[in-house]
């Protein structure tokens, strides 16, 4: 049907760093990378970034043991580290820190199986004398900060949720993932045969989630402006905030579900912003036929191959450079607390490879507008206010 062309993988490098842990561990604790699939491996290891200027300034550099190989300790979310998404992502950072020697090989993740292991995972971690223990997901946020502050010496990284005001030994990554999904928009705006795309998400996430799904639908918004269409989005309303969600990120069903009523309403292109249910969409549209699914955080012609027939793109979020980053930070003794946001100027977002197949004049249109994005010649909001 549909075979993908790696057009361009906008992911570049970027990054973020912590250092801290401790505790026993039980029989969930690996060292070993996820065995039946891999994160996207075309990431290179970041260099020496500026953070951008709107990014709230950090913090003073926290005392303590910085220095050498660091011992980093990933606490999952629920979805587990072979998740296929922003779990196995950020765990990449860890592994590719570990490859270059900044990391140790008793490197370590606890997978989280309900949010109340969030808490004695953490504490299992420091407990155990981790360097940099890192928290991946929104749902995190909390008990990171719960422990952060009860354990001033240690060092931790949270991927996904930021800090207003910022805690000194908490560095956060965050993402600015409507740059990039306003390319994914745009291009869904682009192959529609309907005239109909779609977008859903797993739980309404102000940042983290609805991000995407508001610049979906400004770059639909633009395309049609640009073009004279009437591309129709489903899913998801920018200016109330309401929209479609399953309500969870693991249930495979629940992504069949929702992209089943999305198909019958002639949706033929969805964005699934779900984590591991989007793959039930996936799936969904392998079966059906004739319709483009837009993989999330990862790339998913990577990470979920099986389905590469029917992958348009993936917009791509570095939590795995921003993992790195910070472990790289703690290694050479420059740590800083404060929160961080990864941007397309940066590429720290970016649109992966483009389906093959796909116009040769949409995807130079595509480029153009990401490079209009990186400069701030473009700005994503403005351009969906139409």
């Amino acid at each position: 049907m549909k075979k993908y062309l790696r057009l361009f993988a906008l992911l570049a490098a970027l990054s973020l760093v912590l250092a801290a842990c401790g505790g026993e561990t039980d029989d969930t604790t690996t060292t070993g990378a996820p065995t039946d699939t891999e994160a996207p491996t075309d990431t290179e290891a970041p260099t020496d970034t500026e953070a951008p200027s709107d990014t709230e300034a950090p913090t003073d550099t926290t005392e303590g043991d910085m220095g050498g190989e660091v011992k980093a300790c990933q606490v999952t979310d629920t979805g587990g580290i072979d998740d296929k998404s922003f779990n196995q992502t950020a765990w990449k950072g860890v592994e590719d820190a570990m490859a270059d020697g900044l990391a140790t090989s008793d490197s370590a993740f606890l997978e989280s199986t309900s949010p109340s292991d969030y808490e004695p995972n953490i504490n299992s971690f420091i407990e155990e004398g981790c360097d940099l223990v890192v928290t991946v997901g929104f749902f995190l946020g909390d008990a990171t900060a719960a422990a952060a502050e009860a354990n001033p010496d240690q060092l931790f990284a949270s991927i996904d949720f930021p800090y207003d005001p910022p805690i000194d030994n908490v560095a956060a990554a965050v993402f600015a993932t409507a740059d990039a999904a306003f390319l994914s928009g745009y291009l869904a705006a682009g192959v529609t045969e309907t005239g109909t795309i779609a977008t859903y998400g797993g739980q309404q996430i102000p940042g983290a989630v609805t991000d995407f799904m508001d610049g979906f639908v400004w770059g639909a918004r633009y395309y049609n402006e640009q073009n004279g269409t009437e591309v129709e989005v489903l899913g998801w309303n920018p200016e109330d905030q309401t929209g479609t969600f399953t309500g969870d990120f693991e249930d495979l069903d629940n992504g069949r579900n929702v992209t089943q009523a999305f198909v019958d309403e002639g949706a033929d292109v969805i964005l699934p912003v779900a984590g591991p249910v989007g793959e039930g969409s996936a799936a969904l549209a392998q079966e059906v036929g004739d319709v483009w699914v837009i993989g999330v955080d990862a790339d998913w012609f990577q990470t979920l191959p099986e389905y590469s027939e029917v992958i348009l793109t993936s917009v791509l979020k570095g939590m795995d450079v921003a993992v790195y980053e910070v472990i790289r930070s703690v290694s050479e003794g420059t740590f800083e607390g404060g929160t961080r946001v990864f941007t397309i100027a940066e590429n720290g977002v970016g649109l992966g490879p483009i389906a093959e197949g796909v116009d040769s004049a949409l995807v130079s249109e595509i480029e153009e507008i990401r490079a209009a994005l990186q400069d701030g010649s473009l700005v994503a909001s403005d351009l969906g206010e139409g």
